[in-house]
């Protein structure tokens, strides 16, 4: 995410959350419960951008030789998250940064619990 000259990467299996305060009903129609809401176990918020995922071990670099170190590209588990969606996540996991005077929340992939999808939505963050 680039803000002024800036650029804000999100790293691993994580994503960058804009939060949204605790309500009953979420902006995209979710409805929690008001014990989640009172205890702020769970929160929701739109997903500004994501890591590339976690990366893969080399299937081949198993072998009798394990000093040889071979050039090969880094790949990764991709990403269910994507941005623009809407995150329903436990907030505990949850990490506040504030990046360029807005307040945002890292989360990893595994504390998410539902995503809402558009299609037709576009974002601009």
């Amino acid at each position: 995410m680039k803000r002024n000259r800036k650029e804000l990467i999100v790293v691993g299996d994580r994503v960058l959350i804009r939060a949204e305060d605790g309500q009953e009903r979420t902006s995209v129609g979710l409805y929690l419960p008001p014990t989640a809401v009172d205890s702020q176990a769970v929160q929701g918020g739109r997903i500004v951008a994501t890591g590339p995922g976690l990366p893969m071990p080399d299937p081949g670099a198993v072998s009798d030789e394990p000093w040889r170190t071979g050039a090969r590209e880094t790949r990764f588990v991709p990403m269910q998250a994507r941005s623009g969606d809407f995150a329903l996540f436990f907030r505990k996991a949850a990490v506040e940064i504030t990046f360029e005077e807005e307040r945002y929340l890292v989360v990893p992939q595994a504390a998410i619990l539902a995503l809402v999808r558009d299609p037709d939505e576009e974002f601009d963050f």
